[in-house]
């Protein structure tokens, strides 16, 4: 699937894609040439964080939100230590609320209000094309089978790798959730959980910030009881 996804992305060069009134624009070809490879490792500097839409009207309705925002708030830690960019969305803050207030997003990148599900939307596109030197994306948030999926499937489009932290992810339901994980999969997305994410960005013991990054890992990851889902998976 990934050859297949390339071909069509060199063949579609300088054209834009229309997703109905969204344009998807393909990337320049500078870009072309940090296309993702099977296997490919994370680089924390040539990375970026996106937290979807993990906003507060969302608390009662979503499964394993406590566990979903601990999970969430381990990655912005790493990301700040690490300078690892944070980009956030909301969707449609005005009537759904801004994002929840136990996570630290001071240091964020571009925070944006969305209507359109994908987080791909022309505010965040612009900041990709400004930095071209990223080429995977960690994604995390809510809701895994809508904003979740239809952002993973955009970025697979563009070419970047795109990393889906599964404990910091989730949906109304279990089942939405587990389906939703396996098209991201089927598609070439990497799913990947928070303290391995957290440790591949880091690369090893040796790093300077290790010590600090060990203190966020101290205690285990929150349970969403994923191991539910692995017969699906």
């Amino acid at each position: 699937q990934w050859y297949q996804r390339r071909v069509l992305f060199f063949l579609s060069s300088g054209i834009n894609a229309e997703y109905g009134s969204f344009k998807l624009y393909t990337l320049s070809t500078t870009k072309q040439s940090n296309l993702r490879m099977p296997g490919e490792r994370i680089i924390a500097a040539r990375a970026a964080m996106f937290c979807c839409d993990l906003q507060e009207l969302f608390r009662p309705s979503i499964r394993h939100f406590p566990a979903v925002l601990s999970n969430a708030n381990r990655l912005l830690e790493s990301a700040k230590l690490l300078d690892v960019p944070v980009v956030v969305t909301e969707q449609y803050p005005k009537g759904l609320g801004n994002t929840c207030a136990e996570l630290d997003i001071s240091h964020c990148k571009i925070k944006c209000p969305k209507t359109r599900f994908s987080m791909v939307i022309p505010e965040v596109q612009s900041y990709l094309k400004e930095n071209d030197k990223t080429n995977s994306v960690v994604l995390f948030g809510i809701e895994a089978h809508v904003c979740i999926q239809q952002t993973a499937l955009d970025l697979l489009t563009l070419g970047y790798n795109v990393h889906v932290v599964v404990d910091a992810c989730s949906s109304r339901t279990d089942t939405d959730r587990a389906f939703a994980f396996q098209r991201m999969r089927q598609a070439g997305a990497f799913l990947t959980t928070s303290e391995s994410m957290i440790l591949g960005l880091a690369g090893g013991s040796d790093h300077p910030k290790f010590k600090a990054l060990q203190k966020i890992i101290k205690t285990p990851a929150a349970d969403t009881e994923l191991l539910q889902t692995l017969p699906v998976l």
